[in-house]
């Protein structure tokens, strides 16, 4: 986008001299208030609204040279509540855009089904209507259908925000795992912080007036706010956001105070610590106890401690192993492998440690980039 205004006649101005260059096989996220503009820019891409000057280049070529119904066929786009068509089926949703390109109803639906799959909606689901679906699956099937042509872009207007907080979850994580495979060149408008910060590669956060605050990578952003806006915008947890860019791979874990349920009374009496947690016969976290409160053998689950919520270390983020902290009545976390063994625990206070070290780093990397 090179100065790209967007002016109505009664003279409100949406978007003004907005410039932006959006990579290729990455999700840009447009974050920002009400009012910011943050749709229109959205538009403006597939000329559903034409901006009043500037020019939006796509590879390199202005769009403005392309025929409006073609330009728009090569980008797929997701919308709020999905918008679906309520009389069609599932299947025959997701192959709208194939079967107006030309293609057979075989080979459009069985595109349909293999999409279905890909955003994980259950084949069964097929021949359903959009009214016979969750919330949830209907946004999938958006999705899906957004993809169908398989269109280098794809374009994502609040897709997820009516939703509940659990699905909105499971919507985004499907959306990086499907990024992942595809690799689409995904413009996200949000104006959640906490999606645009867990989504994007790069964020941009605009203000009132369709004016760009500041165009950074998530990290960057939350390390180094460009001015009391985006700071404000960003929220007064933008500290704890941070650790979500820091690995928790390096954090010194132990063994000493892990014990099987059928541990003897040497073992349970063994390691110096206040707490002890007791796993099952697979080494799977059951809970934490006083010492003095198991019994040699054979340790009721019933009555243990609740572990709280474990960490995968290398997978996992920082912030990830602080939260296991926090919700365990011990003060430590637990830290498992993918099939859910546990691999270690670490206490609040060696969390802090690494928690300063990385922000030390952190402060250093930015130093020697200001430096060159």
């Amino acid at each position: 986008m090179d100065s790209v205004t967007k002016r109505y006649p009664d003279g409100t101005v949406a978007v003004d001299r907005l410039s932006l260059e959006i990579p290729d096989h990455s999700i840009t996220v447009l974050v920002g208030p009400s009012g910011c503009g943050k749709t229109t820019t959205l538009r403006m891409i597939n000329r559903m609204v034409e901006p009043s000057e500037g020019a939006i280049l796509l590879d390199g070529v202005d769009i403005q040279q392309q025929p409006v119904n073609t330009l728009r066929r090569s980008m797929g786009y997701v919308i709020q509540n999905a918008g679906l068509f309520q009389h069609r089926t599932i299947v025959d949703n997701i192959a709208t855009v194939p079967r107006m390109l030309g293609w057979g109803k075989q080979r459009a639906r069985a595109r349909a089904a293999e999409l279905m799959e890909r955003v994980g909606l259950d084949a069964a689901l097929a021949k359903r209507y959009p009214y016979q679906l969750s919330g949830g699956q209907q946004q999938r099937v958006g999705v899906a259908r957004a993809l169908a042509a398989d269109p280098p872009v794809l374009l994502m207007d609040e897709p997820f925000s009516a939703v509940d907080p659990v699905v909105r979850k499971g919507l985004q994580d499907e959306l990086l795992r499907i990024q992942a495979e595809l690799g689409k060149t995904i413009v996200f408008v949000t104006h959640d912080i906490d999606e645009a910060i867990k989504l994007g590669t790069m964020v941009a956060v605009m203000r009132e007036g369709g004016h760009l605050a500041q165009y950074a990578p998530p990290a960057e952003l939350l390390s180094g706010p460009a001015d009391s806006f985006v700071e404000d915008f960003l929220g007064a947890d933008r500290g704890i956001r941070r650790l979500s860019f820091f690995p928790s791979t390096e954090l010194e874990l132990t063994m000493a105070p892990v014990m099987a349920a059928d541990a003897t009374a040497e073992q349970i009496a063994a390691p110096d610590a206040p707490y002890l947690l007791v796993t099952d016969a697979d080494g799977r976290p059951l809970g934490w106890a006083e010492p003095q409160d198991l019994t040699a053998g054979d340790s009721d689950p019933d009555g243990l401690l609740s572990y709280g919520r474990p960490f995968v270390p290398g997978t996992d983020s920082l912030r990830d192993a602080l939260d296991g902290a926090v919700l365990s009545p011990t003060g430590w976390a637990v830290a498992v492998d993918a099939s859910g063994t546990v691999t270690g625990v670490v206490s609040q206070q060696t969390i802090g440690e690494a928690i300063r070290a990385a922000h030390a780093r952190g402060h250093e990397e930015e130093d020697q980039k200001v430096a060159t």
